[in-house]
């Protein structure tokens, strides 16, 4: 499956999605950021989780641990889109838009993302509220080299990621 053009990350994720249902073998996806940013060994820890305790989602989270080194402005960002997701889903989060994510195949059936770009992360969360997610957090180091840096969002797309959900 291809784009013809790019759509952005959140319809890159559904073209995903859709490929991968087609895998009758399929028992979970994991999903993570393109910029080299998550760990394999995180990765592996939540695919385990998920099936050890029969969920239907383990999100990743840098907050669970010390091992993630954010910015003042970052941290806030991050902190404050993690309680306004808590007020939206319910859900208890403590880092919301973290990429890194194992997802079980019957909950991935359910999803289906309308957001093209960054707002996707949120939509996710929205939907796993929707669908009563049996859900947990797993603690994630993220590392950010300078590529990172360079494909990671700013501040003011923090608030374009805003404008997208609420006229969606």
């Amino acid at each position: 499956m291809c784009h013809p053009v790019n759509l952005g990350q959140g319809a890159s994720l559904q073209t995903a999605f859709e490929f991968a249902l087609r895998d009758p073998l399929l028992a979970e996806v994991v999903t993570f950021d393109a910029d080299g940013q998550h760990q394999l060994e995180d990765a592996v820890g939540m695919v385990a989780m998920l099936r050890r305790e029969n969920l239907d989602v383990v999100i990743g989270s840098r907050f669970l641990d010390n091992r993630t080194t954010l910015t003042r402005a970052k941290r806030l960002v991050l902190r404050i889109a993690a309680q306004f997701t808590r007020f939206t889903t319910g859900m208890a989060l403590t880092d919301a838009h973290n990429g890194l994510r194992a997802i079980d195949k019957g909950m991935l059936q359910k999803i289906h993302l309308n957001q093209n770009r960054m707002a996707h992360a949120s939509e996710l969360i929205d939907q796993f509220s929707e669908f009563k997610a049996r859900w947990a957090e797993y603690p994630t180091h993220i590392v950010y080299t300078e590529y990172s840096r360079s494909k990671g969002q700013s501040l003011l797309n923090s608030i374009n990621i805003l404008v997208e959900l609420l006229f969606r």
